[in-house]
């Protein structure tokens, strides 16, 4: 049953965009824009102005980008540059640590990349420097409001726009275009820069995980008009505000089908989802069918004796419940046996091999991701071959994430089970409907029981005395067939 979230990866649509951006088929070419070899051309002037003023420093030539080096094709109005050639940089500092006069009481925002966010503009630091460490390391020099920040250190190309004047660590560069007529290259590099700096299409080899000033400088841009650059970043900007609305109410609507679960199954506990039927055997007659098949299995000596369990109090009774349904403890009505780690020294498998061994990272909506499953050799196999489960039984997760409840593809019988889950096999198999069980214990009710459980212990992992020890209503088979069908229905709608 899927109850997290809409069908929607917002994270891919974002990334088909910048990638039809950067092709030149976000928006139309228009052919009235001046092209982009006489934007280039003026660059290079305003470069040699520049230089001329000392503004900037004289830099050695970059190679010209070769036809090969060309990853896609772009418009013919548009042209392939290196990064250096249409914008200058500077990196940041970090003034000493040992040095209190620098950090204490600071009142100038210092960006570490920490401070890189989601958010386009960033407007406040975790830390702020002082005028004295301004003057030492940055020789008063503050970056202004508008400028682009971009990181090039270990988390390579996270991008922001300064709302408020800052400087930066040296793990991240201040870009500067050298034509930025109303801040237009600036806003397009900020969408561009993320994928520019990390793709290999653009990227020359990166050491590591940091780029250096030189590679800074030779990443390739397909660079468009300056007109349809503006084009290009509103865009941009147009279509990603509108994934926000769309994964905004995706979360909302996630939420309200978690509560609207979550109230089905209170309301299944309760006896209240459907109603009842005086003809139903009631549950006591059920339970006694257990005992009796308990016994046999035990004089077969197919199942241990297990200890007894404590009765139920009424004060543990949370709730009333239909005078035809039981109180139970789990371990009344099913078998509970934990699974086990694979043996030291050796690994499990990417590949298929012998067979799966099923890992709490694989349980899923209920079921098994059979995409993330590893697999056992058979010498692994035949060590802890006593630990497998079948499609007939529900795995229960003790330990990491508690509480995911579901069963295993009749595909994958007989698989490996972690040490960190459980198998219940349920008594009275034949009647008892696995799916209402599996529902029951994905309720509130039992994660609240298990959450007080757990509350007393260090290591959050359920004990297997414990989870035998979970109350749980039990109501006739036939009820328990009616529950199913009206949250299937529920939730088919």
């Amino acid at each position: 049953m899927k109850t997290n979230s809409l069908d929607f990866d917002a994270q891919a649509l974002r990334e088909k965009i910048l990638d039809l951006a950067m092709r030149g088929k976000l928006v139309p070419q228009d052919p009235n824009d001046e092209p982009a070899s006489v934007l280039l051309e003026k660059i290079k002037a305003e470069k040699a102005e520049l230089i001329k003023e000392k503004k900037i420093k004289k830099t050695k030539p970059l190679p010209p980008i070769t036809d090969d080096e060309k990853p896609f094709d772009i418009p013919d109005s548009w042209e392939w540059v290196r990064l250096g050639d249409v914008i200058d940089f500077s990196l940041g500092k970090t003034p000493r640590r040992g040095n209190s006069k620098y950090w204490e009481k600071g009142s100038i925002p210092w960006v570490s990349i920490s401070d890189i966010g989601e958010e386009k503009y960033l407007e406040s630091t975790k830390e702020k420097i002082t005028p004295i460490a301004l003057k030492d390391s940055f020789k008063n020099q503050i970056e202004s409001v508008g400028t682009l920040l971009m990181s090039f250190k270990l988390s390579i190309g996270k991008v922001a726009i300064l709302k408020v004047p800052a400087v930066h660590n040296e793990a991240i560069i201040s870009v500067y275009p050298i034509m930025n007529n109303k801040n237009i290259t600036r806003d397009y590099l900020y969408y561009l820069l993320p994928i520019i700096s990390n793709s290999g299409y653009f990227t020359p080899a990166i050491k590591g995980k940091t780029l250096n000033k030189k590679l800074i400088s030779q990443l390739k841009v397909p660079l468009p008009p300056l007109s349809e650059q503006s084009r290009i970043a509103a865009k941009i900007a147009q279509l990603f505000a509108l994934l926000r609305k769309v994964e905004t109410s995706t979360q909302q609507y996630a939420k309200l089908q978690t509560l609207l679960k979550s109230k089905v199954l209170d309301l299944a506990m309760r006896g209240k989802l459907v109603k009842q039927d005086p003809n139903d055997e009631p549950a006591s007659v059920l339970l006694e069918k257990i005992k009796a098949e308990k016994q046999e299995l035990i004089k077969e000596k197919k199942i241990k004796k297990p200890k007894p369990l404590p009765p139920i109090t009424d004060d543990e009774k949370p709730f009333d419940i239909p005078d035809s349904w039981e109180w139970v403890r789990l371990g009344e009505i099913c078998e509970i046996k934990g699974g086990k780690r694979v043996p030291k020294g050796r690994k499990l498998e990417d590949q298929v091999s012998y067979k799966p061994y099923i890992r709490v990272a694989d349980m899923q909506d209920q079921s098994v991701n059979t995409d993330t499953l590893k697999y056992a050799s058979k010498d692994i196999f035949n060590e802890i071959s006593r630990y497998t489960i079948s499609s007939k039984d529900v795995y229960f997760s003790i330990a990491g994430t508690i509480g995911k409840v579901g069963s295993i593809p009749k595909k994958l019988d007989g698989a490996l089970l972690t040490e960190n889950a459980a198998k219940l096999e349920f008594f009275a198999a034949q009647e008892m409907n696995k799916k209402f069980f599996i529902e029951m214990l994905s309720s509130d009710f039992i994660k609240e029981q298990h959450k007080e459980m757990l509350s007393k212990v260090a290591q959050p992992k359920l004990a297997l005395i414990k989870l035998r020890k979970t109350i749980i209503p039990l109501p006739s088979v036939s009820e328990q067939k009616r529950v199913v069908g009206k949250i299937l229905q529920i939730f088919s709608q």
